[in-house]
């Protein structure tokens, strides 16, 4: 019976592999909105205002980014949770794919959702006339708590990777 059950428990596992590939889905409805954005600046890229092209290209450098964290997490996700992803020895493979372990995984994802906070942040700044003060500061003390989230999250797994490694025979 323990046995039936663990092998259950261990199929399961591709119960993911379709939320991984619907990943890709919402990677499709980002690239459409970025060429929506280009699209919609390039007639009027002579008569916009400098501030407005530098805030419509953060938020292209904002999709662009939002669009690598989810590839990022679509693959690593699959091969930590589902299965190893074979690729033929003759096709290109991305460098990180099958050597980011779950803990370098949630740094990255931390180490993005700070520089997504950050754009956004900046075009806030950007923009502080049709945002009020108070929102501002909202704004400031989410992205603060961002990346203290990801510098804690950060030293932790330094902590704890510290305390894996084996003892040097030559101290």
């Amino acid at each position: 019976m323990e046995r039936i059950f663990e092998k259950l428990l261990y199929a399961a596992r591709w119960i993911m592999a379709p939320v991984y590939l619907g990943l890709s889905l919402v990677l499709v409805a980002l690239a459409i909105k970025f060429f929506q954005e280009v699209l919609h600046i390039l007639p009027n890229i002579l008569s916009i205002k400098e501030v407005d092209l530098v805030l419509t290209t953060l938020s292209l450098i904002d999709i662009s980014l939002v669009g690598g964290l989810i590839v990022m997490v679509m693959f690593s996700g699959y091969e930590n949770f589902v299965s190893k992803i074979d690729v033929d020895e003759n096709q290109e493979k991305l460098v990180w794919l099958g050597k980011m372990d779950t803990s370098s995984l949630k740094n990255k994802v931390s180490a993005s959702i700070v520089a997504i906070s950050s754009i956004h942040l900046l075009k806030v700044f950007m923009n502080t006339q049709s945002i009020d003060g108070e929102k501002i500061k909202w704004y400031l003390l989410l992205h603060v708590t961002f990346v203290a989230s990801a510098f804690v999250m950060g030293y932790l797994d330094k902590i704890t990777k510290k305390g894996k490694e084996p003892y040097s025979t030559t101290d």
